[in-house]
């Protein structure tokens, strides 16, 4: 099975560095998604989540406020201003790191749609845990 390096860098530093089966990026322009071997591109981000399926199967989601993406044949790199991870854990984990989601959702300088868009698909990730 082929794999894709994924790299998410905020200001704060890296934080996802990883192979990963396919990543879900919310483009300036729409989401689109990027595979292995995936065509050279350059592209902004706008606020959304990033869903990242990992090797194993299972699902990460990362939300963002703004930032741009680099992807190559080999390597995807997510340079973003904000961003909060938000897995399975604990519950009480996940129950805080939705509210920072949120927060830094509803904070971002972008269109309401954008952001009513991605608060709901951060709800729905809350629901399924």
């Amino acid at each position: 099975m082929e794999l894709l390096k994924l790299e998410i860098v905020t200001p704060d530093g890296v934080i996802f560095d990883n192979d990963v089966k396919q990543v879900n990026l919310p483009g300036s322009e729409g989401e689109f998604g990027v595979l292995p071997r995936h065509a050279t591109l350059v592209s902004l981000l706008d606020t959304g989540v990033i869903v990242i399926e990992k090797a194993d199967g299972s699902e990460v989601a990362v939300a963002i406020n703004s930032g741009y993406v680099k992807v190559d044949e080999e390597k995807t790199t997510c340079i973003v201003d904000g961003a909060v991870a938000l897995s399975g854990g604990e519950g009480s984990d996940l129950s805080k790191a939705l509210e920072e989601a949120k927060t830094l959702l509803k904070s971002a300088e972008s269109s309401n749609v954008a952001i009513a868009a991605a608060v709901s698909k951060i709800e729905q990730i809350g629901k399924s845990f």
